[in-house]
């Protein structure tokens, strides 16, 4: 059995620590240390929009203020349904993003890779800024040499802009290489943090990601917005040569960790600490994002607790920590109370689960949070080690934005249980490894009135207005060996309404749905929402989401090498209303750019296509294998 072979693969290493703490001790070189996240230009934009903050800010005790973040502009606040209503500002944020290679190319801790992908020559690009109700108007060039590409902007609900979704292969084709262009255009109905990445080939492990950060009201005040921190794994393979081994073998830990864009190499001490500066006295609202391919980080910082006030772009009631999980694809707001003495502190990552959250061959990979005074130098307490948190998020946060629904009414059966089984190196979902058509995406046969669709596109269709669904999602309880995944659905936000009982993932425990014992165990009145949320290993996931938003939506494993084996379905949200809702001028943009790509591919391709075409592994060939 291949299963043997991928499970030996997957917890080799398992007897090793499952937590080290901490950066290692000083010493006499000169750190550098950079510059406050706050005060980064590292942003570009075009036209970027009117100028000022909608929702106004600044000192004082006025609207959006340290002292009064609830409120926002124009009658809106934290307690406004943003699903209902939405500021209209009558501002775009216009931004360029153009996508670029590069050969033998000195990453952050001095190791060449042979091959990364950019944007705006960044390996981790611009931060898209933008208020709440504002619109995006997003040009995408693609000017890498031989791959094509689809930037997903990830939580964007896209309400009645799912054309705009990036998803190639879903709702466009792939926007050809060697100067094709698109440009994306939708509204930010949400607030908080967020980010964007290719859903195509293996540009999301190869670089081409991004944070979103949109202003609006907060659940708790704090006195400064410190802006988007991605953590990302990081590695010196390119992410087509990981996908290929993927095909045969268990991924590689990472080789490390990069915050913000930086890192250290633990041995040969090349590259700088990322650095976060912290005001005595002061609040602080940092923006954690995961961009990760594979590895879930713990987070702690030493000595302070972190206050969550969003999750996935949903505001919470404050809920304080210690530590936090934080699963690939998802987002925290948490604000930290500088209230310790004036000093350096780790900001530290481990992995948990015994390996089965992620590894890293840095054993240490940390940044710096300096207060304002500190003296230059590294930090001296390494910290406590966090608990281990098993590959498990948090299932208690309560939204702001209450949405209660009676688990009574349940029913569950095969139309809406979903199955997820590891067949060899294959990922399957309700028994059909997903793998798109670029040439012939999803929304084509929407726009055209065909339901004759590709078994290969793994669509379950959805009808009925504004009612809730449920979805229970199992973990291959009868199989040889199970993994946690991070399950991410575009299009909403769900109903995190149970999940099976929480145990060490490499017990492998099995657990099946059982509705005498677990349908008291489930939570409908105000449960935690979110567009991530971690499928525990060999148990089940049980959500629920309204059909509100016509589309056609992913809802896919955020981890790399799992999505580019298979393991995603889309959800056909009540099509006839989808196609009415597309403009004439939206559908010439989409025949056009597919019309581009169809001209490239695949008679004037170099490389096949060779996994699901979502994301990772495409066009592996196009870099020399060693």
């Amino acid at each position: 059995m291949k299963l043997f072979g991928i499970a030996a693969a997957l917890v080799a290493g398992l007897l090793a620590p499952s937590f080290v703490l901490g950066a290692p001790a000083p010493d006499n070189e000169n750190r550098n240390l950079l510059t406050p996240v706050d005060k980064r230009q590292d942003f570009t934009t075009e036209g970027y929009g009117d100028g000022g903050g909608y929702g106004g800010g600044g000192g004082g005790g006025g609207c959006n203020s340290p002292k009064n973040r609830q409120c926002w502009s124009g009658g809106f606040n934290i307690n406004t349904d943003y699903e209902l209503g939405t500021p209209n500002t009558g501002n775009t944020r216009r931004y360029t993003l153009t996508l670029t290679e590069t050969d033998n190319w000195i990453g952050p801790d001095g190791v060449k890779k042979d091959k990364v992908m950019m944007v705006n020559g960044k390996i981790i690009g611009p931060t898209l800024q933008a208020d709440w109700g504002d619109y995006f108007e997003i040009t995408v060039i693609n000017r890498l040499k031989s791959n094509g590409t689809s930037i997903h902007w990830h939580g964007m609900h896209q309400r009645n802009s799912n054309i705009q979704d990036g998803a190639n292969g879903v709702t466009e084709c792939p926007i050809p290489p060697n100067g094709g262009s698109k440009v994306y255009r939708f509204q930010a109905t949400q607030y908080g943090t967020s980010w964007y990445h290719s859903h195509f080939s293996a540009q999301y492990g190869n670089g081409i990601v991004g944070a979103i950060v949109i202003n609006g009201p907060a659940s708790a005040n704090y006195d400064v917005d410190l802006g988007a921190f991605p953590l990302m794994d990081y590695y010196y393979e390119t992410a087509d040569r990981i996908v290929l081994l993927t095909q045969h073998a268990g991924p590689p830990p990472s080789d490390n960790v990069l915050f913000n864009g930086f890192a250290k190499h633990p041995t040969t001490g090349a590259g700088q600490y990322a650095t976060v500066s912290l005001t005595k006295g002061k609040k602080h609202r940092l923006r954690l994002i995961n961009t990760s391919v594979e590895n879930h980080f713990q987070l702690s910082l030493v000595n302070h607790s972190m206050t969550i006030i969003a999750a996935d772009l949903v505001p919470v009631q404050p809920y304080k920590v210690d530590s936090l999980l934080l699963g690939v694809g998802q987002r925290y707001d948490v604000i930290i109370d500088a209230n310790q003495a004036v000093g350096n502190y780790w900001f530290n990552v481990t992995f948990g689960g015994n390996g089965l959250c992620g590894a890293c061959n840095n054993p240490k990979p940390a940044a710096i949070f300096k207060y304002q005074g500190a003296p230059n130098g590294l930090p001296t307490n390494q910290g406590v080690v966090p608990p281990d948190h098993q590959c498990l998020d948090l299932v208690d946060l309560k939204p702001v934005l209450q949405r209660s629904l009676n688990t009574d009414s349940i029913a569950l059966n095969p139309g809406n249980t979903i199955p997820i089984t590891l067949d060899g190196f294959v990922w399957r979902v309700n028994g059909t490894a997903m793998n798109v058509d670029w040439n012939k995406p999803v929304l084509e046969y929407v726009l055209t009135g065909n339901t004759n669709y590709s078994q290969s596109d793994n669509i379950v269709q959805i009808d009925g207005v504004n009612q809730w669904k449920y979805w229970l999602i199992e973990n291959d309880p009868d199989g040889g060996f199970s993994l946690p995944h991070p399950i991410h659905l575009h299009g909403h936000d769900f109903l995190v309404l149970g999940r099976s009982p929480d145990v060490a993932a490499i017990s492998q425990t099995r657990y099946v749905f059982d509705p005498a014992v677990d349908m008291p165990r489930l939570k409908g009145n105000n449960p935690t929402r979110r567009d991530v949320a971690m499928l525990p290993a060999k148990g089940w996931l049980l959500i629920a989401f309204r059909t509100d938003n016509p589309g056609a939506w992913l809802m896919h494993c955020h981890i790399a090498w799992h999505v580019s084996g298979g393991l995603a379905n889309q959800f056909l949200e009540r099509a006839q209303d989808l196609k009415n809702g597309i403009s004439n001028a939206d559908k010439k943009a989409f025949n056009d750019n597919c019309n581009a790509w169809r001209a490239y591919f695949p008679d004037n391709a170099p490389y096949p296509k060779d996994d699901s075409g979502l994301r990772s592994g495409v066009k592996a060939r196009q870099v020399r294998m060693k």
